[in-house]
């Protein structure tokens, strides 16, 4: 029995480590396990705070991005129809100018074309007069000289050349 004495022997060491270990936990439990799980569960409630946040501004900044594309999307359209409405613009004028630059020139060639006319009217009242006054010089030299028909004929041919280059000099 002695042998087996050894196997069942009760230690007293193994036990009073147990009991301390138990008023350990039982003391950490009162005062330490508590704050830390709240300390825990707060950190991790912080945690999830943040990345919510973060979504949340991801979310904002793309939205806002999405608007900025939509509003440089509608200026770039704008400014395009600025453009063209411009063109549109400066063609009309252009051809208003043109019309008025051709209406000018017509009155302007019309009134060149009047001024002309006027020109030969008064002219061929010239060379009338100036024919009528030869005219009447020739009548006065044929009367002066009588002359036979060929002879008369001969002198207005004279005549009408002497009057012809008097008017070409002038």
């Amino acid at each position: 029995m002695e042998h087996y004495t050894q196997l069942i022997e009760f230690n007293w060491t193994i036990v009073f480590i147990w009991v301390n270990v138990l008023i350990l936990f039982l003391i950490l439990k009162k005062f330490f396990f508590q704050k830390v799980r709240n300390f825990m569960v707060a950190r991790q409630n912080s945690i999830q705070e943040s990345l919510d946040n973060a979504e949340n501004v991801t979310k904002e900044a793309d939205a806002l991005l999405a608007d900025y594309k939509d509003r440089i999307a509608n200026v770039e359209a704008e400014s395009r129809e600025i453009v063209r409405d411009a063109k549109q613009r400066a063609e009309a004028q252009a051809q208003l100018i043109l019309a008025e630059a051709n209406e000018q020139a017509a009155a302007r060639l019309q009134q060149a074309e009047q001024a002309i006319l006027r020109e030969k009217e008064l002219a061929r009242a010239e060379m009338q007069d100036e024919i009528a006054t030869l005219a009447i010089y020739a009548a006065e030299r044929i009367l002066e000289r009588e002359l036979d028909e060929e002879k008369q004929r001969a002198f207005v041919l004279r005549i009408m050349e002497e009057a012809g280059r008097k008017q070409c000099q002038n």
